[in-house]
């Protein structure tokens, strides 16, 4: 991935968690390091498919000025959040942010914060038997569209499937998502679970009917095993009614333990039955 780098930006500001530090004006260098594609703008010479780093110094500077800062990890926070969310052909940037005046008394040359954030992709399933199927759906859906920096990008065809595991119930309407987010995968998760709450979803009966379920099946390339999140979801193999909407919007992307693409995984476990 192509780099565009803006190195030791200087500013005088009241940024720091003591009084004095809130009074007393103190020198900040920022320095980001941003991931995109160059080669359109490269080979055609073309500064509609470049990022602008003089404007993206002038938000820097802006953000460095919006508020004092009581910590200097907040304003690198703030200064990776405003490129991600402003700047669409960045994927990934890195800012450090370094404090040559910290208040330490010993001899130092600086103090610093590094970060690196991205924009993430992440494939839901969402399903539900209980009520208005495809009302609940929407609903989910919208509700997702309006988390912070996060927007549903694909929406897979809704497939009717028979409810899995040993309790009686109807039948499910099941889709896949594709989605564009800021979050990290747990506080992804969290949203996600809080959007349960708010459409009425109570945990009674394990595979039990539900008005509303939606899993992370996959975050970027990333193997996660929390006590509370398994990434890549860890039945997604084995169920029809996650490949088969899956491998819809998503039949090139590979699994990232299986090695093999959504569509290969659909085709085996096709062949299984």
């Amino acid at each position: 991935m192509d780099k565009i780098h803006i190195e030791n930006l200087e500013f005088i500001g009241n940024h720091g968690v003591f009084p004095e530090e809130k009074f007393l004006q103190q020198k900040f260098i920022v320095s980001v390091q941003m991931e995109t594609c160059t080669r359109k703008a490269g080979v055609g010479d073309d500064l509609n498919y470049s990022t602008h780093y003089g404007f993206v110094s002038e938000d820097i500077e802006r953000v460095f000025f919006s508020k004092s800062f009581d910590l200097i990890e907040a304003l690198a926070e703030a200064i990776a959040k405003e490129i991600l969310v402003k700047y669409n052909l960045i994927k990934t940037v890195k800012v450090t942010v370094k404090k040559p005046w910290a208040p330490i008394k010993k001899h130092f040359d600086f103090v610093a914060v590094e970060i690196t954030r991205s924009r993430n992709k992440a494939y839901l399933s969402i399903g539900t038997n209980i009520g208005n199927l495809k009302e609940n759906l929407e609903n989910a859906i919208e509700l997702i569209n309006k988390l912070e920096h996060t927007s549903v990008t694909k929406v897979s065809s809704l497939l009717e499937t028979e409810p899995f595991g040993d309790v009686i119930q109807d039948n499910f309407l099941n889709a896949c998502l594709e989605v564009q987010t800021l979050f990290t995968p747990q506080e992804l998760l969290k949203a996600l679970l809080n959007i349960e709450l708010e459409l009425g979803r109570v945990r009674e009966i394990k595979w039990g009917p539900r008005v509303i379920d939606l899993d992370i099946l996959l975050f970027n390339d990333m193997v996660i095993q929390d006590e509370n999140l398994a990434i890549p979801h860890p039945w997604m193999c084995e169920r029809s009614f996650v490949l088969d909407p899956l491998s819809e919007i998503a039949p090139n992307v590979i699994h990232p333990l299986e090695r093999k693409y959504i569509s290969t995984l659909k085709r085996d476990l096709d062949k299984s039955k």
